[in-house]
């Protein structure tokens, strides 16, 4: 599973918590959107330089997370060597569960995404290259975390298109699931 550090800030109110089932009508500007099925860290404490056997004290809970990429328009960023921002940070670009407190999730865990029922990423926690406590030491060297940042910690193989009209799910051992259905 590859670690990609994704820092968001909170309260954004274009960025969905999702408990439940939404729709997903935001303004996509993209004929190829992916799924990737990610552990979100909320972060309780906020610090900066935090060593990684301090980290889970700065944890306030774990939440479900679908990190969602417009590949064509990153496509033709990299092929321009441009940066590929607008791939990624767009308007309700991360579908988030509910956050469920606690300071660890078991590595055993499993991260799956299912579209249209159909399972598309199955891993554990444990595989996951870099531990949580690596990913909040090293994304706070370079910037303060502070409390209700969400940390995107990464996704296992298996990511791909959602069609308009499909729903997405990910769910992880433990969590209230993330889910959408791509409408526009």
């Amino acid at each position: 599973m590859m670690n990609a550090i994704r820092r968001s800030f909170s309260p954004n109110p274009r960025m969905p918590l999702c408990p439940a089932a939404p729709l997903w009508p935001t303004r996509s500007l993209t004929q190829d959107l992916h799924h990737e099925a990610e552990l979100v860290v909320a972060i309780g404490t906020g610090g900066r330089d935090i060593a990684a056997k301090d980290a889970a004290s700065h944890i306030f809970g774990f939440a479900c997370g679908n990190d969602l990429t417009r590949r064509d328009l990153q496509a033709v960023a990299k092929s321009q060597r441009r940066p590929w921002d607008m791939s990624k940070a767009f308007d309700e670009s991360a579908v988030i569960g509910a956050i469920v407190p606690g300071q660890s999730i078991a590595p055993e865990a499993a991260i799956r995404s299912h579209v249209d029922g159909q399972l598309r990423q199955n891993a554990k926690i444990g595989d996951m290259t870099w531990p949580i406590a690596d990913v909040i030491a090293a994304l706070s060297t370079h910037v303060a975390l502070a409390p209700g940042d969400l940390i995107m910690t990464g996704t296992p193989a298996g990511v791909g298109p959602v069609a308009r009209g499909q729903s997405c799910r990910v769910e992880i051992d433990g969590l209230p699931d993330a889910e959408f259905r791509y409408t526009v």
